[in-house]
Formats: structure tokens, sequence, C-alpha cells
């Protein structure tokens, strides 16, 4: 049975029984009421009857229990109802005397009284009519007689039994009533789990987590509806994280294939060059140390790739390293596939100590002069500078060509991940929209920011500044 009709049939049936058991009980506790003021006229009129006969017995001490019973006769007690009847009787139920007619079925009570217990009892005769019948002692000289007296209740019981059929049918009109009012209620109380119920399946078929329930009580119900609502709140968060776990994961690949571009362009172009040509040995060291160095340090960028991507690290050592070696060693590595694009590359860089992680700001210097020489694939005369120095306490590398320019409308947004200001141009030279925003990451991993001014048709210039302190070591 659904819970709806489990709450409405327990609704009609305890609210049914509440009122038929307090509407009985009234009727009954009337019906006694009625009863025991009955029973109190009776014994009233008994103790004028006993008044009555003792008085008379007093005026003759020897008189006998057939004298007493003779003279009862002549004893008249009228009341409201008019003359009361009465027999006198002994211990054993005998009859002495009598005035009027008792009941015939009105026996039995006398003999089991005490000689001073009095007591009643309800009888029944032939023609249906209903008597409470009563007894009191009467104590005199030669021995003790009961009186015995009583009224027509039948009135009282048949009251009660119309009351009673009165109110049975009353209790089926209500029930009807009941039962509309009811349903109406238990629709209206319900209502909040039938929609929770509707929201529940819709989140479970899995067609959308953004579902919420309308909260529009503040009863139970609607806590209910409130705690529902965070929790689809708190799922669809942790659904948004693993969403974006995996988004990170196909950023790393796409990033990691985007990033060991550049150090597989500087060993493809330095092998390129030892086969198309004899060198001298000195060049041909230069040119070996140059693609031993570069594949070092892809090895290392895989691994601090997979900590700054995937698994957000933003902690890293940084040591000093000097400007102009550093910048150096950057423009080396990309000295052959710039000279084969017919893109000049100056670097001016000042004999400081510079705190860095040398690795993955490489990674971020390479990006940038890539980004460039893509900006000056359709320019003549293409030029890129590279600068490194120390301005007041901050440290700052600037990369600055005269390529095409961004538009204005397109340079906020040059830093978010995937988006691509020429969409077509950077997919046919192998861009994933990851550069600048890597870059970004790396320059906030030293505290410092990235800057990036363009205008269309003179170039663009990118600046990275981020404090440290100078220090006299540096790693080479």
């Amino acid at each position: 049975m659904r819970l709806f009709w489990k709450f409405f049939c327990s609704m009609v049936l305890i609210t049914t029984l509440s009122c038929s058991i307090g509407g009985f009980w009234l009727i009954n506790q009337q019906f006694h009421i009625a009863l025991q003021r009955e029973t109190t006229a009776v014994f009233e009129e008994s103790d004028m009857l006993c008044y009555a006969i003792g008085s008379e017995a007093e005026n003759y001490p020897a008189i006998s229990w057939e004298e007493l019973g003779n003279m009862a006769g002549d004893i008249l007690v009228q009341t409201s109802r008019g003359e009361v009847d009465f027999r006198l009787s002994d211990k054993q139920g005998q009859r002495v005397g009598a005035r009027g007619s008792l009941p015939e079925a009105a026996t039995g009570l006398v003999t089991s009284l005490s000689e001073n217990e009095r007591g009643w009892q309800i009888v029944t005769t032939e023609a249906g009519r209903i008597y409470l019948h009563a007894a009191t002692p009467i104590a005199l000289e030669n021995g003790g007689l009961f009186l015995e007296n009583g009224r027509d209740v039948t009135e009282i019981y048949q009251t009660r039994t119309e009351q009673y059929r009165r109110f049975t049918y009353l209790m089926l009109g209500m029930v009807l009533v009941l039962g509309v009012l009811i349903y109406l209620l238990t629709y209206f109380l319900l209502k909040p789990l039938k929609r929770l119920s509707a929201a529940t399946r819709q989140m479970a078929s899995g067609t959308s987590l953004d579902v919420r329930v309308p909260v529009d009580r503040e009863d139970e119900l609607g806590d209910l509806s409130r705690d529902f609502n965070t929790m689809a709140e708190q799922l669809e968060h942790q659904v948004q994280e693993l969403k974006d776990a995996g988004q990170r994961q196909e950023d790393f690949i796409a990033s990691f294939a985007h990033e060991i571009k550049t150090p597989l362009t500087s060993i493809i172009g330095y092998a390129d060059l030892l086969q198309s040509r004899p060198f001298t040995p000195e060049q041909l060291q230069s040119y070996v140390n140059y693609i031993f160095s570069e594949g070092q340090r892809l090895e290392r960028l895989s691994r601090k790739l997979m900590d700054l991507i995937v698994l957000k690290k933003q902690e890293f050592q940084l040591r000093p390293m000097r400007m102009d070696v550093f910048l150096g060693r950057v423009g080396g590595a990309l000295s052959p596939t710039l000279a084969k694009a017919g893109i000049g590359l100056t670097v001016r860089a000042e004999r400081e100590t510079a705190p860095m992680e040398p690795d993955l700001l490489e990674t971020m210097c390479l990006n940038l002069i890539d980004n460039a020489r893509k900006a000056l694939s359709q320019v003549e005369k293409g030029e890129i500078l590279v600068e490194g120095y120390r301005e007041q306490e901050s440290w700052v590398i600037r990369v600055t060509d005269n390529g095409r320019g961004i538009p204005p409308e397109e340079l906020a947004r040059v830093t978010e991940a995937f988006y691509m200001v020429d969409k077509s141009r950077a997919r046919a030279q192998g861009g994933a929209g990851l550069g600048l925003a890597l870059c970004q990451r790396i320059a906030a991993l030293h505290g410092g920011t990235l800057q990036v001014e363009s205008a269309v048709g003179r170039g663009t210039r990118v600046t990275i500044r981020w404090k440290g302190e100078a220090t006299n070591e540096a790693s080479h």
C-alpha cells in the first residue's frame, strides 16, 4: 500500500474511532447521570414511606406484621409523578402488605440484602417496560421488614437507544465528510514527497543533476526538501569535480603533447644540422651538447608538468640562476628553428642572479617565443626580442615580437585554457590553446604575474614579473 493511502486510511480510522469512542462515552455518561437521578429519587420516596410507616408503628407498640400490612394500604405518598406504589416484605421476600402494584418480575432483591442494607436493581416486565426496583430496611421492635418501591425508567433506556441510532447516522455522515477533507489534507501534506520522488527519479536517470525542489513550507517536509536540495548541490559539485579531474587529465595530455614539441623541435633541428653538412669538432660538440641537454630537460619537464597540471602541485624548489646564462640557453634551443623560418632572435639579459625553477621557467619562455614565432609566420623580417633584467625589487622577463598582434576584444581571454585567437591557424600549426594558460600558472608559481600587451599589426609584448632577492650564487 502506498504511503498516501496508508496516511489517508490511518487518519480516517483514528478520527472515526476517536469521535465514536468520545460520542458513545458521552451518551453513556448522560444515561448514567439520568439513572443515578432516578435512583436518588426512588430512595427519597423510600425514606418518606419508611418514615410514615415508622410513625404509625410507634403509635401501636404491639402491632403485628399482619396489622401493619393492612395499615400500609392506607398510607399515601404523592409525588410529581403521582401516587407511589410500594410493598412490605420480610427477609424471605414474602409480602406482608402493599399499596398499589409493583411488577411481578421485581423479586429476589430482598433475599440478596442484609438486614441493614439497601439496594436496587433493573427489571424488565413481560410488556417490555423497564423498572428501577429498590429495597430499604425498616427497623421495628418485633423484627425487621423491607420496603420495596420502584420507578419506570423505560424512557431513559429508550432515549439512550435513540441517541445511539442518531449518533451512528451522524458518524456515517462525518466519515464521508472527513474522508474528503482528509483526502485533500493528505494530498497537500504529501505533495512535497511527490516532488521529491519525481526529482529523485530524474537525478537517478542521469538526465540532469541541477534539478531542485521548491521549498514552500516551514515544517519537517520543508526541511526534507531543503536537505534534498543541499544533497543535490553537493552531488552536482562532486560530479563536477570528477568531470574537472577528467578534464585535467585531458589537459595534461594536450599540454604535454604541446610542451614536448619545443625540446623535440630543438633536438630534431640540431640533428638535422648534423646530417646536412660536415662541422668542426667544436661545432659538433656544441650541437651534441644541445641535443643532450634538451633530452634531459624533456625528461625533467614531463615529471614537472605532471605535478603542475595533474597533481596541481603549488610548491617547487626555486634556485638561483644567472639571467644571461638562462636566457642564452633558451635562445640557443630555438635558434635553428627560428633561423630556418627567417626570424631574427635577440636576447638581452643582465648578469644578475635570479631565483627560479629553471625547467618550468624555460618552458614558459619557450612557449612565449614559440607563440611569437607563430605570430610572425606571415610577416616579413620578423623579429623577436627576449629581455631579462631586474626592476627595483622585481625580476622581469619580456618577450616582444613585431607580428600581427591580438585584437583588443580578444586580449582579456588569451590566458584561458584552450582559447585560441585564430583557431584555424593555431590548429594548422599544432596548437592546443594551452600555452599562455600554462605560462600564467608558471608565473603564479613564482609568485608573479603575466601581462599581455598587443596592438593589431604592430606586435605583442608579454611581460613576466616576480619578486625575489638577488644572489651571487648561480647554477649554470
